[in-house]
C-alpha cells in the first residue's frame, strides 16, 4: 500500500481505538508511563508491518495485542525491580463491576475504556487535572496538543500531567470501575469534565478563534464512548444530546467575513440536520429521568425545532429554567433564564432579574451578564447605559471575535 494510506489508516486507528488500546494494556502493566509507551511502540509498529502486510481487519486488536506482548516483555526482564517499587496504579478487583461484567458476559461494559476514564476523572485530582489526563490518555493526544488545547507552555502541561499521575500513585487509586454505588457519582465527574472540554472548545475563552473544533469534536467522541459502555445512564444521553444540538449550529455562528452571528440572527438552513435530529433523539431517552444536562438538552431542543427566532417557544424555555433551577442552581442558570425571560416577556422584567445579579460573587467577571444587561437597557432605550453595559462586557471578554461582536453592538448604539 502507499505510504499515505498506511499514514492515514494508522491516524484513523489513533483517533479510533487509542483509549481501547491503552486501556487493556494499563489493566497489565498497572503502570500507565509503561502503558504508554507500549501503545506508542505499537503505533510505531503498525507503519511498518501495515505497508508491508496490509492493514488487519481489526486495527484495535491489532495494536492492543502488538501493545500488550510489549509489556509482557518489559514486566518479564522488569520483574525483580517491579516487586521494589510501588505500582502506579492497584487493581483492585474486590468490588469492580466490570470484572463481573466480563465474567458474565455483560455486553454493557466490553473493554476497559470506563477504568481508564474513570481513573482520570477520579474526584481525588483537580478538575484541571482531570481533563488534561482525559485527553491524554483517553484521546491519545501528546503533551503539545493539551498544552496548546489550553494555551499554557508544553512545560507546564507536561508538569501538570505528571503531577495529575503521581497524585495516582500516591493515592493508590485503584483502575477499577467504581461499584453500583458509586458509579453514578463518579459518571457525573466524568461527564462534568466532558462538559467542561465541550464548552471550552465551543467558545474559546481567549485567543482569535471563536471555536476550537478539535476540542469539541474530542468532547463528542468522548460522549459517544460513554453512552456505549453505560447505556442505562439517562444523563449521558443527556449530555450527548446537548453536545449535539449545540454543535449543530457550527456553521451558522460566524459570517463570511469571520465576524460572530448572534443566535437570533444565524441562517437556520446552515444548523446541522444529521446532528438535530440526533440530538432530539437523545433528548426523548434522556428525559425519562432528567437531570441537569438532560434539561439543557431539552432547551436546546426548543431552539432546534423553532424554524426562527421570532417563532421560538421562550415560555416553555423559562419554564425548562426553572426545572433546570431545581436540580442544578446556579447563577448562570439564573442569567440565562432573565434572558429567556426578556423575549417571553419583555426587556423589563429581564432588566429587573438581570439587575438582581450583578453583585453575585461568581458573575462579577462573567461577561455575559453585562452583554444580556446591554441588549435589554437598549430595547428599553437606555442608549447611554446600554453603551457602559458593553463596555464592561468588552473589557471581561477574553476571546477576540466577541469582543468585536460586543464591540460592534456597542457602536451601533
Amino acid at each position: 500500500m502507499l505510504s499515505a494510506d498506511i499514514s492515514a489508516a494508522v491516524s484513523e486507528a489513533h483517533r479510533r481505538e487509542w483509549a481501547f488500546v491503552l486501556a487493556a494494556t494499563v489493566r497489565v502493566t498497572r503502570d500507565i508511563d509503561v502503558a504508554e509507551e507500549c501503545v506508542q511502540d505499537a503505533y510505531a509498529r503498525a507503519l511498518t508491518v501495515w505497508a508491508r502486510e496490509g492493514v488487519p481487519a481489526r486495527p484495535g486488536g491489532w495494536l492492543t495485542t502488538v501493545a500488550r506482548n510489549r509489556a509482557l516483555d518489559l514486566l518479564r526482564r522488569d520483574a525483580t525491580r517491579r516487586r521494589a517499587l510501588p505500582l502506579l496504579i492497584v487493581e483492585d478487583r474486590a468490588d469492580d463491576i466490570a470484572e463481573r461484567a466480563v465474567a458474565a458476559g455483560d455486553p454493557r461494559i466490553a473493554d476497559d475504556r470506563l477504568r481508564l476514564i474513570c481513573t482520570c476523572c477520579h474526584p481525588a485530582l483537580a478538575p484541571q487535572a482531570q481533563v488534561a489526563l482525559t485527553l491524554r490518555l483517553v484521546c491519545g493526544l501528546s503533551t503539545a496538543e493539551v498544552a496548546r488545547a489550553f494555551l499554557v507552555s508544553e512545560a507546564t502541561m507536561a508538569a501538570r500531567i505528571t503531577r495529575a499521575k503521581k497524585k495516582i500513585a500516591t493515592a493508590r487509586i485503584s483502575y477499577r470501575v467504581p461499584a453500583p454505588a458509586e458509579l453514578p457519582e463518579r459518571i457525573s465527574a466524568v461527564l462534568a469534565v466532558v462538559h467542561l472540554l465541550f464548552t471550552t472548545g465551543h467558545t474559546a475563552p481567549c485567543g482569535a478563534e471563536l471555536a476550537r473544533r478539535e476540542l469539541t469534536d474530542r468532547a463528542i467522541d468522548l460522549a459517544r464512548m460513554l453512552r456505549g459502555l453505560v447505556p442505562d445512564f439517562a444523563e449521558v444521553s443527556g449530555l450527548l444530546a446537548l453536545l449535539l444540538l449545540t454543535e449543530s449550529r457550527r456553521d451558522a455562528r460566524l459570517d463570511a467575513d469571520g465576524a460572530m452571528v448572534a443566535l437570533a440572527d444565524q441562517d437556520r438552513a446552515n444548523w446541522d440536520r444529521e446532528l438535530i435530529v440526533e440530538g432530539l433523539a437523545l433528548v426523548r431517552d434522556s428525559l425519562r429521568d432528567p437531570g441537569k444536562y438532560a434539561l439543557q438538552a431539552a432547551i436546546a431542543a426548543v431552539h432546534a425545532e423553532a424554524a426562527d427566532h421570532d417563532v421560538t417557544d421562550w415560555r416553555q424555555i423559562v419554564g425548562l429554567y426553572d426545572e433546570l433551577a431545581k436540580v442544578w442552581p446556579s447563577p448562570v442558570v439564573s442569567l440565562n433564564r432573565a434572558v429567556a425571560l426578556g423575549y417571553a416577556e419583555g426587556p423589563a422584567p429581564a432588566l429587573a432579574a438581570l439587575d438582581s445579579l450583578t453583585e453575585h460573587p461568581q458573575l462579577l467577571a462573567y461577561e455575559y451578564l453585562p452583554a444580556a444587561r446591554a441588549h435589554f437597557l437598549a430595547q428599553l432605550g437606555h442608549a447611554d447605559q446600554a453603551r457602559a453595559a458593553y463596555d464592561e462586557a468588552i473589557l471581561l471578554a477574553g476571546n477576540d471575535i466577541e469582543r468585536a461582536f460586543l464591540a460592534r453592538k456597542r457602536d451601533d448604539l
